[in-house]
């Protein structure tokens, strides 16, 4: 079923913690869009750096509940449980549009395109230089086979249809950092949603660092790949899990589209 422009509302929902520091920047980017029936809100777990504060000036345009809640995916399923559009995206708390018109690109693709789910790319800058691009994620066109091979879409430039995300269900919250991972293969493996690319930059993020701790995460994270497809009773080839941060280490060196 095409959707129309004319009668349509995308809901964009942020989960933040303690992230006063960027929160401001993500909250005007989504206030920016030029398209005009955003429904807007941020699940905030609690924080008492300056956030509520923050999210309290802008009050009259967003909305927003502040409390303390389980960890990442419990705060995204609050949110859910909270979207009323006909399509949901989610930005991340330091995270910005590359452009106005990110949101109306979507709805037109949505529009024009009989499908469940819209992705595109990402770019990434310089944490103390948000105007310095530094590297590109370059999602490329979908087919389902490309899960085996180590595939995934960047989940923050994810769009999908309200109704088939209820069909999805929640986030896995005893995951701890690879429940979009598996959302999303949930989605578009086990359930065969349908789904396009869309080639152009959806979303900006601050490139992280490659500390200790950031080995340990994707030491953690490729343990809960393996779990997301155990979940699903999915049966990846032995090589899947392997070449899934093969190819997000190709990306690292990803500097032009």
């Amino acid at each position: 079923m095409f959707f129309n422009p004319n009668h349509l509302k995308v809901s964009i929902l942020t989960v933040s913690y303690q992230s006063a520091a960027t929160l401001r920047q993500t909250i005007e980017s989504v206030l920016a869009q030029d398209f005009p029936s955003i429904e807007y809100w941020v699940i905030d777990g609690g924080s008492t750096d300056g956030s509520l504060e923050i999210l309290q000036s802008f009050a009259d345009r967003i909305h927003f509940i502040s409390e303390p809640d389980r960890g990442i995916y419990d705060a995204m399923n609050k949110g859910l449980g909270r979207l009323t559009g006909d399509i949901i995206g989610m930005i991340g708390a330091d995270d910005f549009y590359p452009s106005h018109d990110v949101i109306s690109s979507v709805v037109q693709a949505f529009t024009q395109h009989d499908v469940d789910v819209v992705y595109g790319d990402k770019q990434y800058v310089n944490p103390g230089d948000p105007h310095t691009i530094v590297r590109y994620w370059k999602a490329g066109a979908y087919q389902m086979s490309n899960w085996l091979y180590g595939w995934m879409p960047p989940h923050l430039s994810f769009y999908i249809r309200k109704s088939a995300a209820d069909k999805n269900g929640p986030y896995l919250t005893q995951f701890t950092c690879s429940a979009d991972y598996e959302w999303m293969l949930r989605a578009l493996y086990k359930h065969k949603m349908s789904a396009m690319y869309l080639p152009k930059v959806l979303m900006t993020m601050r490139n992280g660092g490659t500390s200790t701790a950031s080995w340990k995460h994707r030491w953690v994270a490729n343990r809960e790949d393996r779990m997301a497809w155990a979940a699903n009773d999915l049966k990846p080839f032995w090589f899947t899990l392997t070449l899934k941060p093969l190819r997000k280490i190709s990306q690292l060196f990803k500097k032009n589209l």
